[in-house]
């Protein structure tokens, strides 16, 4: 469900042109251009105001917003079933329409009902099966608290990469490249010893969760170590250790894809982690506002 510029200046209380220049400078997640307009997702909250110095910065929101979730722990079961229905899909969605799956946000609810979608490829299915499954895994992941290491990494690929049961779970075996990007992924033989390093270096990092997983996502899709499914999988790893330390996981829209590719440039081109550090910043704050929302309704 989207609102449009002129009730988004309603609700949030700021004037249209205010609004226009808020999603133009990507302030507005998931919000897109449409003819003349912006269409801003109903449930987006509203963005802060940059322009004044603010009293926090957004790594301390994210702070004193965990901490209150804190205080509202444990969640019940029917508090968790509310505050998950609906993410599994549009996760599923979104990650999956990033790598080009054509499936719609509601035909990949009809999919894990276990529809079948008529001119829809067979791998488009078998990707919104795959990544439910791997997303289901990476919960009980989290239950267990279990650590990262490169076997979960495997075992989450494995499931994610349904449709190529000969690459599931393997790091690639020949160089590859990335069309349009800065960087080029390691050769084959460095793989192994780079995603040993990757994880020593992640268990070493005590910066903020947010920052620490901007530059392990980075790295970890420099290395590059699968043949195919590495955007999906990483994903996944960003979300399995955001819920290990008590977030909400986060869903990066398919809508804010050229952020998110521009994030990987700017850190591979400009030696700049900030612009992935803010994407991730601003999802998990926005999701700790919705998970305070829910729960105080």
């Amino acid at each position: 469900m989207y609102m449009t510029v002129k009730e988004a200046a309603e609700k949030w209380g700021i004037s249209d042109r205010r609004i226009r220049v808020l999603c133009a400078e990507g302030m507005t997640p998931g919000a897109f251009h449409e003819g003349r307009g912006w269409k801003i997702p109903i449930d987006t909250e509203k963005p802060v105001d940059r322009r004044f110095k603010s009293k926090e910065s957004v790594l301390s929101q994210i702070d004193r917003k965990k901490q209150e979730l804190d205080g509202r722990r444990p969640l019940t079961e029917g508090e968790l079933k509310r505050l998950n229905e609906e993410f599994t899909v549009e996760f599923t969605y979104n990650s999956n329409a990033i790598e080009g799956n054509t499936l719609t946000l509601r035909e990949t609810d009809l999919v894990l009902r276990g529809l079948t979608i008529d001119q829809k490829p067979l791998k488009d299915h078998m990707e919104a099966v795959g990544h439910k499954e791997a997303f289901d895994f990476v919960r009980e992941l989290v239950k267990e608290n279990a650590p990262l290491t490169e076997s979960i990494i495997r075992q989450i690929h494995y499931l994610v990469l349904a449709d190529k049961k000969n690459d599931r779970g393997v790091y690639r075996r020949i160089p590859v490249r990335i069309m349009g990007a800065h960087h080029e992924p390691v050769q084959p033989y460095l793989i192994e010893p780079k995603m040993e390093q990757l994880l020593r270096a992640y268990a070493a990092d005590k910066e903020h969760i947010a920052t620490k997983l901007a530059r392990f996502h980075i790295e970890f899709e420099g290395i590059h170590p699968f043949i195919d499914g590495n955007g999906r999988t990483g994903r996944l790893l960003v979300n399995l250790e955001l819920m290990k330390a008590g977030y909400p996981p986060i869903d990066i829209k398919f809508t804010d894809r050229v952020a998110y590719y521009n994030a990987f440039d700017e850190y591979y081109v400009k030696h700049n982690l900030s612009a992935m550090e803010s994407l991730f910043a601003g999802y998990i704050n926005a999701r700790l506002d919705s998970y305070l929302k829910m729960l105080k309704d």
